[in-house]
């Protein structure tokens, strides 16, 4: 736990993938998902720059289940960019699940940043497609920003927010984890991976409350 985090211009809150279909009723719901919403509302409200990332998938995605007969969601499979988990057909482009939770109000976003939409690659990072070495852009755009330090809340912390985190301290920001505005899927042990993950690391996890 830290206290006491005065932000600056220098910072940046990533939200990641606040979206319909990863809140309860959603495709790929996360427990309690929807109750970050608020919590990251205040948040953001506390930052100059603020990015939002969105999973943006064609239909029939090549991480969808549904692409892959006799496969169930959940499975993992190998792909050419190493293992899969197989996922139920979630955020397709242009549907409701796809759309940000209609309650977060993040007016000032600076920009949205859309993942996964090569229909034969997943993207949980907000920096690499699954295969590690595909960028999104984001690392330049942050850094010819001026911006070093960045900051993480959203859905889901065991996946999407986990990757985009350890890619930013590969890129060389500091980075900190808003653990109270992020929810986890914890499938097959990730979540004690993602703590561990942190802590090797040297990631911050604070609360919301730590935020000045």
């Amino acid at each position: 736990m830290m206290a006491g985090i005065r932000i600056d211009e220098a910072d940046v809150l990533l939200v990641v993938d606040v979206q319909n279909d990863f809140c309860p009723g959603g495709a790929l719901a996360v427990e309690g998902g929807d109750a970050i919403v608020p919590v990251v509302n205040a948040l953001a409200r506390r930052f100059a720059h603020v990015i939002l990332t969105q999973d943006w998938h064609k239909p029939g995605h090549l991480s969808f289940a549904s692409a892959h007969p006799g496969r169930r969601p959940f499975e993992t499979v190998e792909m050419s960019y190493g293992p899969q988990v197989l996922w139920p057909d979630h955020c397709v482009e242009d549907t409701p699940g796809a759309e940000f939770h209609p309650d977060l109000d993040v007016p000032h976003a600076e920009l949205i940043l859309r993942k996964g939409f090569d229909s034969a690659i997943d993207s949980y990072s907000a920096f690499y497609e699954n295969d590690r070495v595909t960028p999104t852009g984001l690392g330049g755009y942050l850094k010819e920003r001026g911006l070093r330090r960045v900051f993480l809340a959203g859905l889901a912390l065991d996946f999407c927010v986990r990757y985009s985190a350890e890619d930013a301290h590969g890129h060389g920001f500091a980075v900190t984890v808003i653990e109270d505005a992020c929810r986890a899927i914890d499938l097959d042990g990730s979540l004690a991976a993602t703590e561990a993950g942190f802590a090797a690391l040297g990631i911050a996890q604070v609360d919301a409350a730590d935020i000045g």
